[in-house]
């Protein structure tokens, strides 16, 4: 227990979030957050006062940052039972146990889960890389998060097909190279990709992520959003990047 009242079990830590003074509880040992969880909680089109979905929750952060934007409420699904339990005692310490709910479960199994077909929003960041697709970390957690070990594209895709409503959202955020697997799968699963962006780490370099979101039902299309850039040329973060960590700014709404 530490002097703010957050419990902890051993070797684990409370990282700030800034915004909103949130804090998130982390073990070293487990996947940690990164930038692109911060950056498909404010891309993803979002109504004030939604109910969403966070397929492979984590920690639970992104759930935390739709919160801040005015989600009502999100459930996150994680199947790494420890990531699980930090996500529930950090929704706790910020006082938002009643509106982030974490369901320790596989999303490969989401038919009994959830009930289906009435999500307005379904979020993912998803392990990016195939099974034999790069170094895969010898401790398994961190390998499950970042490789397709318990959850492919294509489950991912399915789940989130299953869950959204018509007309309802999926966004996601993957790697560049994986674009047009991506956009197949979203295809194939009748959720039109709508909005992309492309996000560079810095200027003159390959982009390293992609921000994607789709409409379930929609009419071929898709917004393609001017290039968003990490850092500047002396390595501190871009306007576009500090404006997200500005909670009036992280706030407003860009549906």
């Amino acid at each position: 227990m530490t002097a703010t009242g957050v419990r902890l079990k051993p070797g684990e830590r409370v990282d700030d979030l800034v915004i909103n003074n949130m804090k998130l509880i982390q073990h070293p040992d487990e996947f940690c957050f990164s930038l692109d969880a911060v950056l498909l909680a404010h891309f993803a089109s979002l109504r004030p006062g939604s109910e969403v979905i966070d397929l492979g929750a984590g920690t639970g952060v992104i759930g935390l940052l739709l919160l801040a934007r005015g989600a009502a409420a999100v459930t996150g699904i994680e199947i790494n039972p420890d990531m699980a339990d930090m996500a529930c005692r950090s929704a706790e310490c910020n006082g938002l146990a009643n509106r982030l709910n974490i369901i320790n479960g596989d999303l490969r199994l989401i038919k009994e889960l959830l009930p289906g077909g009435g999500s307005e929003l379904v979020v993912s960041n998803p392990p990016y890389r195939p099974v034999g697709g790069g170094y895969i970390s010898p401790n398994n957690r961190v390998a499950m998060a970042r490789h397709e070990l318990t959850a492919s594209l294509t489950d991912v895709v399915a789940a989130a097909k299953y869950l959204v409503k018509y007309r309802g959202r999926f966004a996601m955020v993957h790697l560049p190279e994986r674009l047009a697997e991506i956009t197949l799968a979203m295809c194939a699963a009748g959720i039109e990709p709508k909005r992309l962006q492309l996000v560079y780490p810095a200027a003159g370099k390959k982009p390293n992520m992609l921000l994607i979101e789709g409409v379930r039902g929609a009419r071929p299309g898709i917004d393609v959003l001017p290039p968003l850039i990490v850092y500047t040329t002396d390595g501190s973060y871009s306007e576009d990047i500090m404006k997200l960590y500005r909670t009036g700014d992280f706030c407003d709404d860009n549906s």
